[in-house]
């Protein structure tokens, strides 16, 4: 029996993230239903549209990974807001008994410290009868093991983009500066008027356009979920760089890798 794992994400950058870094240990993406491991297969949503009637959902399938050993489930839940109610609503269908590690990987992207957002998680997974650790990225040891990693490192306010920005500086130098350029030429430009900028001047708006512009060129017409799959934002020595590697010890603790 392999061991299983369950991590919920706030979004589709951060679940190519997350498989991202738990490829190198032999994880391959399962595509066919018939190849996913029995215990998994009751996430498969069953019904569109979903309870809320919404047509304009996208249908909620998680990313399966499986490698020789483990079988792990990337959940997106469409935002922060519901990261802690997605862990409750499909706990119906996981044992957690059964699973090895339950994560939550979320941005501290609004105007609050790293530790309140964990804070907040921590005080709503305790309303489940679920005991974390009294830090981020601390995995709590038990069966299974529960943990938080507040992105991009459990201590500054900031996003994905931000280590997205940090691999980049190595992995693609050149394009990095012209995206740059791009952007803050772009700005000042006298044709964006102060509602086309709202997006932009928020607290990750120019960094989050920055990836943007380097995953049109790199992936034209895609999104940067795809660049992330694709490209080499997180591949080879870019896995080294501390803070891209301190989340993937996390992983590599939550779910015993």
């Amino acid at each position: 029996m392999p061991k299983y794992g369950y991590l919920v994400v706030e979004g589709p950058h951060d679940v190519e993230f997350a498989y991202r870094l738990l490829s190198p240990f032999g994880f391959k993406r399962v595509q066919w239903e018939k190849d996913l491991d029995e215990f998994l297969d009751p996430l498969v949503p069953r019904r569109f549209p979903q309870d809320d009637g919404d047509l304009q959902k996208r249908i909620p399938v998680p990313l399966f990974l499986q490698s020789d050993s483990h079988a792990i489930a990337i959940h997106s839940a469409g935002g922060d807001s519901r990261l802690t109610e997605v862990i409750q609503e499909n706990a119906v269908y996981l044992d957690h008994s059964k699973i090895t590690g339950v994560g939550i990987l979320l941005d501290s992207d609004q105007e609050m410290p790293a530790i309140d957002r964990f804070n907040g998680i921590k005080s709503a997974m305790q309303q489940l009868g679920i005991s974390m650790a009294n830090h981020p990225g601390i995995v709590q040891p038990g069966s299974p093991k529960y943990g938080a990693y507040v992105l991009p490192d459990n201590l500054v306010q900031g996003t994905l983009e931000e280590l997205l920005l940090e691999t980049a500086a190595q992995v693609y130098p050149n394009l990095l500066a012209s995206a740059t350029q791009h952007i803050d030429n772009a700005y000042v430009g006298t044709d964006l008027t102060g509602d086309d900028k709202k997006d932009i001047n928020k607290p990750a708006g120019r960094k989050k356009a920055i990836v943007g512009a380097m995953a049109s060129l790199l992936k034209p017409g895609k999104s940067v979920q795809v660049s992330i799959q694709d490209n080499r934002w997180f591949r080879a020595n870019a896995l080294n760089i501390p803070r891209v590697k301190a989340v993937q010890d996390f992983l590599k603790d939550l779910f015993e890798l």
